[in-house]
């Protein structure tokens, strides 16, 4: 293992994609949204990834994501709208208010672990300024995930509808409502499922 400390991989690595931009004329031509594809594509490679187990494949595919990060940042760089740093600094930022019960805690009112979700969601909605309590779900997520994530949310509001009617959504929909309800992921149980017939 590398030391885990010296930041210096991901400085040479910030290094090579500034000169593969500069260099290599496909690279150069890319933009945010010509590159859109590929992260999705690393995404699902990741995923694929840790379903297998494999430590040395989830290595290799969280490279091509973090490649993804940074070519993202590079870009933005050229323009003037960021740069990895800002990128750093603004999540470890995001990190610290969100997690008070490790950054800022206290003696009199510790954070018990069933209620750090929702300690996180009031920070983050606080953050957002959302309009309606589904604000910022975007609706492209894999459909099981997109209705987990709105079901969630609408629950912490108290308005969550019991899903109603006989069609194949509505049982799906069902499906989530009771994998949210014992703790289940559906998205990484029929994923897990699926495997299972390979």
């Amino acid at each position: 293992m590398g030391d885990q400390a010296s930041g210096e991989p991901l400085l040479e690595f910030l290094e090579v994609m500034r000169r593969l931009r500069a260099e290599c004329a496909w690279k150069g031509e890319q933009t945010h949204r010509s590159l859109a594809r590929y992260l999705l594509e690393e995404t699902h490679e990741t995923l694929e990834a840790i379903d297998t187990g494999d430590a040395a494949h989830l290595r290799e595919e969280l490279g091509d994501l973090l490649l993804q990060v940074y070519f993202h940042a590079v870009i933005a760089e050229e323009t003037g709208e960021f740069t990895i740093d800002d990128v750093a600094t603004d999540v470890t930022a995001k990190m610290r208010r969100r997690n008070p019960h490790v950054f800022a805690p206290t003696e009199d009112s510790p954070v018990a672990a069933a209620d750090i979700n929702d300690v996180w969601e009031q920070i983050k909605a606080a953050e957002k300024q959302r309009e309606s309590v589904t604000d910022g779900i975007p609706p492209t997520l894999p459909a099981l995930l997109y209705a987990d994530k709105v079901l969630d949310r609408l629950g912490r509001a108290g308005s969550a509808p019991a899903p109603a009617g006989d069609g194949l959504g509505d049982r799906l929909l069902a499906l989530v409502a009771e994998a949210r309800e014992t703790g289940v992921d559906p998205e990484q149980a029929l994923r897990d499922a699926v495997r299972r017939l390979l």
